[in-house]
């Protein structure tokens, strides 16, 4: 079985290294989100988002390949360049790096994905991160790449899965997260009205909550919203 029902629980267990159901809908291209945060009626812009997936030849072998950039306006100027690979068909992230450039510095920060731990890279010049080592109690995915994993995911009504996911280099270990699908809804997308799933999560912070609206066709996401405080964060689809 691709997804295996978690005991006692209505969602399903999402495991690394599963073939998954929808990964053919994950298609080579780049997206652009813009970022902004809405407090009542003042929008304020962070940033734009761009996603580019790829599949790619290393070592031999045909991985997937992810990389974004963020070119940011808030609090000053600022990209941040992020490069993950996968294997293809699961998901299985294999490294990761992310460089951040801002007020004329460069921080450089590099990590590997094995099944019990997430290291920092030995070889990767300027790394900040090559004493990092965290520990998982199972196979975890890339929480940086979170928009097309869910992206691949048999969403359907009802449709609820606990997936384990770890931000690297982020303080928070890896852990398991529930995202289900709460309803559709028909929203704005950049040419035209876009039919979708809405999705939801707390991110295991009870009371908050995220909401995602990715397209039933294609299942690539065109809008998420998150509570912080009295403000909203926003990231909309703008090609």
């Amino acid at each position: 079985m691709l997804l295996a029902p978690c005991a006692g629980a209505l969602a399903e267990d999402v495991n690394v290294g599963a073939p998954l159901p929808r990964f053919a809908l994950l298609k080579e291209g780049t997206h652009r989100y813009l970022r902004f945060m809405k407090a009542g009626e003042a929008s304020t812009p962070a940033d734009i988002w761009t996603r580019e997936v790829k599949f790619e030849q290393r070592d031999g072998k045909a991985l997937l390949r992810i990389r974004q950039r963020w070119d940011g306006v808030v609090p000053g100027p600022s990209v941040r360049l992020i490069d993950s690979w996968f294997e293809d068909g699961t998901f299985r992230p294999l490294s990761h790096q992310r460089i951040t450039e801002r007020d004329g510095k460069r921080v450089v920060e590099g990590f590997d994905f094995a099944p019990e731990r997430i290291t920092g890279m030995q070889a990767l010049a300027e790394n900040t991160q090559k004493d990092s080592s965290v520990a998982s109690s199972e196979p975890t995915f890339n929480f940086e790449t979170d928009i097309e994993f869910l992206q691949t995911l048999p969403l359907a009504s009802g449709y609820e899965a606990r997936i384990n996911f770890y931000h690297p280099g982020g303080p928070t270990p890896p852990q398991r997260y529930t995202f289900k699908v709460s309803g559709s809804a028909t929203i704005a997308g950049p040419a035209g009205p876009v039919d979708c799933w809405v999705v939801t999560t707390d991110y295991n912070k009870p009371g908050s909550v995220s909401t995602f609206w990715f397209a039933k066709g294609t299942q690539l996401m065109v809008r998420q919203e998150s509570k912080m405080g009295e403000r909203t964060l926003v990231k909309t689809l703008i090609e």
